[in-house]
């Protein structure tokens, strides 16, 4: 199944990341944004998550950081990630995550990721440029009164 997503103001979001002065306070509008705008679908995942024990729904999440063996697993989008940002959103570091989703020989899938995804892929994107532009406005503003202090 083919899907087709159209954006825009991202060409001028990208503009607007360009006129912070540090990569660093750039990527951390973004990772802030994306978090934000990501939750979500976290939310949903949990939601949906078969509840035998509750560990895999405790685990759905959203971050930065990947388990030791989703990190061997990873294959990164960029080569040089200097000013790229990544987060991820799933469950923890729990075996059982994968088998619960696609199902084994012996339990029939029990999706809780994949529909999280698809009902909130749009309205993902769009929580994520509304977040973007207001967190690189407070961005913008703090530079503004550091500057006009010193």
């Amino acid at each position: 199944m083919k899907t087709t997503v159209t954006t825009s103001g991202f060409a001028e979001l990208d503009a607007a990341l360009a006129q912070i002065e540090k990569t660093a306070t750039a990527k951390a509008a973004m990772r802030r944004s994306l978090e934000k705008a990501a939750q979500p679908i976290a939310d949903m995942a949990a939601g949906l998550a078969p509840v035998d024990r509750g560990a895999l729904q405790a685990s759905v999440a959203v971050g930065t950081k990947l388990s030791k063996r989703q990190s061997a697993m990873h294959r990164k989008m960029f080569k040089n990630d200097k000013a790229a940002v990544e987060i991820f959103v799933g469950a923890g570091a729990l075996s059982s995550s994968t088998q619960q989703e696609f199902g084994n020989e012996h339990n029939a899938p029990q999706p809780f990721m994949r529909p999280a995804w698809d009902a909130e892929a749009k309205p993902t994107l769009e929580r994520l440029g509304k977040e973007m532009w207001a967190d690189i406005k407070r961005t913008a503003e703090r530079a503004a009164k550091k500057a006009a202090k010193g």
